[in-house]
């Protein structure tokens, strides 16, 4: 997208095109407003259509463009933090209430696909939390018992089962959950805006929201092309937020992600390599994800812009990785990179936000935007359509807080996670000689 290869890479390359989506000319009206073309605004507009709302989404780039465009994707249940951590933070009810939500978003995602035949390489054979020693191993084992606890279908497999199911023997073990799996996200979000034209509502691309202002009871948003009256606004921007919310912005640091994508791997090596499809990634810190697309490229990322000097040291970090992972695979050739932005919250907890009359949004996906988008985009539209109350969702209202040393954070993540790569190089490179 915008002519730039390291925005989209694999993605933009092999989804389907994308549906027409018009930039605003002149003036609208709507009963709903929905700012971003994600899968949090685009499964909010698919839901309030199918409910017989007059719902348009404006998008200041194209659909897909933010990080449903740009990540992994994994289709993960539950969020980065453990179980337990949860109903500690937000309260029993209201933590179950969201542990219950985001368990069941990945068959959500799936049931949407097969609803709408969405074209996305879904998989649903589960994911593979990948143990990284024995501390990894032992975060894995609480991970497991609070799932289990809750009667979610995960369990701990051991080194010799995680060697078969990834193909390498790098990990003591590994969390399977046969909740989740992968599919292409920006086909997905595609499909996903083609659904929501296809059930009534208006998708304009190429449409940012220059300014909003109060228009007697109703809102008016302000484009480059024209303007849109609605008596609901949903903010569905998150990590991609501008203008005129610069307070969601402030409250998340921007985390770069980047994936590197091989030529496909032969049908010999697909046997060897995730044989049973699952996506996977591991307990670092500086994570590694790995995964296989439909035709059998291996998708390997981490931690890291493709910018300045990151990208040759994140380049060189991904082909020693899969030397040391899986050496079957020889030298074979990449074929595309990509990255984009993570919107982290100081708590690694999503938020809900009321930010002014009828104006309503979540934000702060931590790296998991594409079920729990998904489901939070439903919930937003029952929420405007009458169907839920603010009492009865699974995150309570709170105010933007700006995040303590933003920029700073921003910075570390960025040059903290080159560091840690060319630390990996000169490791192996003084184990190799």
């Amino acid at each position: 997208m915008n002519n730039d290869p390291r925005s989209h890479g694999l993605w933009e390359r092999t989804a389907p095109p994308a549906p027409d989506t018009p930039a605003l000319r002149g003036d609208a009206t709507a009963d709903v407003a929905v700012v971003g073309a994600g899968y949090t605004g685009l499964s909010a507009a698919l839901h309030l259509a199918k409910g017989g709302a007059q719902v348009t989404v404006l998008e200041g780039e194209a659909v897909g463009f933010g990080g449903s465009g740009r990540n992994v994707g994994l289709v993960n249940a539950g969020l980065w933090v453990k179980p337990d951590l949860v109903p500690a933070a937000l309260g029993p009810e209201r933590g179950e209430r969201l542990l219950t939500l985001l368990g069941a978003a990945p068959r959500l995602v799936f049931d949407l696909v097969a609803e709408h035949g969405i074209a996305c390489e879904a998989e649903g054979a589960g994911t593979l939390h990948c143990a990284v020693g024995p501390k990894g191993l032992s975060d894995l084992e609480d991970r497991a018992r609070q799932w289990q606890a809750r009667g979610a279908p995960v369990r701990l497999v051991d080194a010799a089962e995680a060697a078969s199911l990834t193909g390498t023997p790098a990990y003591a073990g590994a969390l399977l959950d046969a909740r989740a799996g992968t599919i292409q996200p920006l086909a997905y979000a595609r499909g996903l805006a083609r659904a929501a034209l296809a059930a009534g509502a208006a998708i304009h691309a190429g449409s940012p929201v220059l300014g909003v202002a109060e228009d007697g009871p109703r809102w008016r948003l302000a484009t480059p092309g024209g303007t849109l009256t609605a008596d609901w606004v949903v903010v569905a921007t998150n990590a991609y937020t501008r203008a005129p919310w610069p307070e969601i912005r402030a409250e998340i640091a921007h985390l770069p992600y980047f994936n590197i994508a091989t030529a496909p791997l032969g049908d010999n090596l697909r046997g060897t390599i995730l044989p049973g499809r699952q996506g996977a990634w591991d307990t670092k810190s500086v994570l590694t994800s790995f995964r296989l697309d439909q035709a059998g490229r291996l998708v390997i990322g981490s931690v890291g812009a493709l910018r300045g000097s990151g990208g040759p040291v994140h380049r060189a970090w991904a082909r020693r990785t899969l030397r040391a992972l899986f050496p079957q695979a020889g030298d074979v050739p990449f074929e595309a990179e990509w990255y984009g932005q993570i919107g982290m919250t100081a708590d690694a907890l999503p938020r809900f936000h009321r930010l002014a009359r009828n104006v309503v949004g979540f934000s702060g996906y931590n790296g998991r935007g594409i079920a729990p988008g998904t489901a939070f985009g439903r919930v937003l539209a029952d929420l405007v359509a009458g169907r839920v109350a603010e009492a009865d969702l699974p995150l309570p209202v709170t105010a933007p807080a700006p995040i303590g040393f933003r920029m700073v954070r921003e910075l570390a993540y960025e040059v903290g996670a080159q560091a840690v790569h060319l630390a990996q190089a000169r490791v192996r490179g003084r184990a190799a000689s």
